[in-house]
């Protein structure tokens, strides 16, 4: 441990402070957090959270998730502009227009959208938990699934749905191609493939196994494979490499990285903590509108 991490260990223990990371930050970062996650797992821990200052080491909607989560506490977030492509791609005002227009649909928002989104929508899912919320929400009422139409359309091929589809997905895993697969395949022929289900529907025809991250690590736990290609951002491999380190992980080449994850770093982590970092501030009435679709997500799931 170098001595900017143990600054902010002191620091942290000195003001009672829970540090959440997402698996796609970088590695320094994730050895100094309390607890690593995908956006389910974190947002039950901000939930479940008696911190009185969460430092969030994420985009800016998963801030947004915690604060509305534990209202009481002081949410931190060290990039200010860690922001998120997909969650940007949703415009409330089209989201608006498209209610108007279709009054008899519900709204299935990934959590991977901005507050101001929440606040329209009827029941928020993670790449994780998508497929046993939708699959209680049934079929009474037609579906408009929204922002990522790659999650939204690998929901309807599993499920043999036809929800409706959002224009907007998360551009490094959309990227992910066809000779991608092929050349990774090829350089490491004994190992599965696990791909994140924010891939295109055709990448996950190719793939052992589609999942969120938190799948990925069970998907690993379980299986009796010592290698694995990691077919979503690179930070994820770090994560299972502490969490199994008798297996090896590759990723697809070339590199898939987020650069706003990429943007929490362990400088700008102890800035938060000498009270430099950006605090997550919502209208009370916009908290109260976005928290209901998340809390309804954590009920069903």
């Amino acid at each position: 441990m170098n001595a900017i991490q143990e600054e902010i260990l002191e620091l942290k223990a000195r003001m009672g402070a829970t540090i959440l990371a997402h698996n796609y930050v970088d590695a320094a970062v994730q050895d100094i957090a309390d607890f690593c996650g995908d956006s389910l797992e974190l947002s039950r821990k901000a939930k479940d959270n008696s911190a009185e200052t969460i430092i969030f080491c994420g985009v800016r909607f998963m801030g947004e998730t915690a604060k509305l989560l534990s209202p009481g506490a002081r949410v931190l977030m060290p990039a200010k502009d860690a922001g998120c492509l997909m969650a940007d791609m949703c415009d409330p005002e089209k989201i608006r227009a498209y209610k108007a227009g279709h009054p008899d649909h519900l709204l299935v928002a990934y959590v991977n959208t901005t507050a101001e989104t929440k606040a329209l929508v009827d029941v928020c899912v993670t790449s994780g938990n998508a497929e046993r919320i939708v699959t209680k929400l049934g079929s009474e009422r037609p579906i408009m699934f929204l922002p990522d139409q790659n999650l939204g359309a690998n929901l309807n091929n599993r499920l043999g749905m036809k929800m409706d589809l959002w224009p907007g997905c998360c551009p490094v895993h959309h990227r992910i191609a066809p000779d991608m697969i092929k050349a990774a395949r090829e350089a490491h022929p004994r190992a599965p493939l696990m791909v994140h289900l924010e891939c295109q529907p055709e990448i996950v025809a190719l793939a052992d196994a589609a999942l969120s991250t938190a799948g990925m690590l069970k998907f690993v736990e379980k299986s009796d494979a010592r290698e694995f290609i990691v077919g979503t951002e690179c930070g994820m491999i770090y994560r299972l490499s502490c969490a199994f380190p008798d297996r090896k992980f590759y990723g697809i080449e070339p590199k898939l990285v987020c650069k706003n994850m990429k943007k929490i770093t362990l400088e700008n982590v102890l800035d938060c903590l000498k009270g430099r970092g950006f605090e997550i501030e919502m209208d009370p009435e916009l908290m109260a509108a976005a928290v209901r679709p998340i809390e309804r997500m954590l009920e069903l799931s």
